[in-house]
């Protein structure tokens, strides 16, 4: 991050795994226990590239088998991409789908493509992000997607932030998708008191000196600097490892092609852009887009099937509030996963979910 907005936000060390992924490669080898031959070059689909969509170049990448379902995963964060980490997770899984990433407005290499030499408070000021401009990116993207894949519909799935922006796709066209699957689902996000004393009360309980000096120090909210927020849930991914089966740090690494000073600082600036645009910062002039996320009161009539994954353990999209959400649901047919020793991020039992889910939804004969 550069000098002037360093200074006014501390570069958000945080990394805020806010609504962040702990992404983890598992499942995957079943396929090949199941005796599947290797496709065929003429079978196999291996693109990335920039598409433009809704007037910026927005990147994205296309892997797996063409004549198999086609999945667009919906990051979070927002500003986490998938995209670096991919084949570590979803490499195996590219014969019986094609596995579609997508770098959000904001976020990695779309970010990069017209960055800014310094993340200033005036660049934030003129450059705000919306979630109803989000899901009109999703929704343009997957238009594209079915027509230059030559599918019906598509799977689409969203973890943490890309659950609330999945949702929005999923109910502004349905038309487009086979199912919703959410990871983490947002319901109404956002640092209350009733938070605040959840998180004091656990720190309390394990004499988390460090924990409770962080909360002292940053009060209770609401929270006029992104910066504290921060703070706060740097605590929160603390507490939910130490409860949950982590992925091994071994599947955090970055691919090769996206391990270079230029993608790794687009990465870490989309992160800040857009976590100061999800939390807000009234001292710099950004509205929040989380502030007005209420998907239990705006988004409860499904017209596709809809599958919810949710970490027993998972303390910043609690189970009380999915299941609630889900109870609230109508549509044409619903599931709720609950995985035990499991948080906000993924790990094995989150990806093993996924791909049951995935290989269950019915898509007729249109990929045949």
């Amino acid at each position: 991050m550069k000098s002037n907005l360093t200074c006014k936000i501390d570069t958000f060390s945080v990394k805020i795994f806010i609504i962040i992924l702990l992404w983890s490669p598992l499942v995957g080898n079943a396929q090949e226990e199941n005796g599947e031959k290797s496709l065929s070059s003429n079978e196999i689909i291996q693109e990335e590239r920039f598409v433009e969509i809704n007037g910026i170049e927005q990147w994205i990448t296309i892997r797996g088998d063409k004549s198999k379902p086609a999945v667009l995963f919906i990051h979070g964060g927002p500003g986490s991409p998938i995209s670096p980490y991919s084949d570590n997770l979803y490499k195996t899984w590219e014969r019986d789908f094609v596995i579609v990433q997508w770098d959000q407005r904001g976020t990695g290499r779309t970010f990069g493509r017209k960055a800014p030499q310094e993340l200033t408070p005036e660049y934030l000021k003129a450059n705000p992000l919306t979630l109803d401009q989000m899901a009109n990116d999703g929704i343009v993207l997957s238009q594209y997607l079915l027509q230059y894949l030559g599918k019906q519909k598509l799977i689409l799935f969203g973890t943490s932030w890309g659950s609330a922006l999945g949702v929005k796709m999923a109910a502004k066209q349905p038309d487009l998708f086979y199912a919703y699957v959410g990871h983490s689902q947002i319901v109404k996000p956002g640092i209350d008191l009733a938070f605040y004393d959840k998180i004091y009360k656990i720190a309390e309980s394990q004499s988390d000196k460090d924990g409770l000096e962080v909360l002292n120090g940053i009060g209770k909210p609401p929270y006029d600097r992104a910066r504290k927020v921060g703070q706060l849930l740097r605590i929160v991914k603390k507490y939910e490892k130490a409860a949950s089966v982590p992925a091994p740090e071994s599947w955090f690494v970055v691919a090769p092609t996206y391990d270079n000073e230029k993608d790794n600082q687009n990465r870490s600036d989309g992160d800040d852009y857009s976590f100061v645009n999800y939390v807000g910062d009234t001292r710099l002039g950004v509205a929040s887009m989380c502030a007005g996320i209420d998907l239990i009161k705006d988004n409860t009539e499904f017209k596709i099937p809809v599958y919810l994954i949710q970490g027993s353990e998972d303390l910043l999209t609690p189970r009380r509030e999915s299941e609630k959400y889900f109870n609230k649901m109508t549509a044409p047919s619903k599931k709720y996963f609950l995985l035990p020793k499991t948080a906000h991020g993924f790990n094995a039992a989150v990806l093993e979910t996924q791909y049951k889910i995935f290989k269950s939804i019915k898509t007729g004969k249109a990929d045949l």
